[in-house]
């Protein structure tokens, strides 16, 4: 397991979903840019009740940071061309607006 911060803007809305046993997580892409400028997709999932709701009030191009467990992925794009992206279970969510992520 990887401990990460990251840093973007959300990409898509946020998205409640139910998992096994009637049990809500949110799910998000955040876009977020490497030091020589590429774009990565960082894959979001939380369980947790303050980044859910905090990610939920997020609407696509909003800059977000967040914290939590990283995964290194990798996928082919349509080229067939390896990319890099991330999985990212959030524990901790930080926004513009403070009063969202601390409530």
């Amino acid at each position: 397991m990887i401990d990460g911060l990251i840093a973007g803007k959300v990409f898509g809305d946020p998205e409640r979903r139910m998992g096994k046993g009637d049990k809500p997580f949110v799910v998000a892409k955040v876009r977020a840019q490497t030091s020589d400028g590429e774009t990565l997709i960082v894959n979001v999932i939380t369980f947790d009740d303050a980044p859910m709701a905090a990610l939920l009030e997020m609407r696509e191009g909003d800059a977000v940071a967040i914290a939590g467990s990283l995964t290194p992925k990798v996928w082919t794009d349509k080229q067939g061309n390896a990319r890099p992206a991330l999985d990212l279970v959030a524990q901790r969510v930080l926004t513009v607006h403070p009063h969202r992520s601390d409530e």
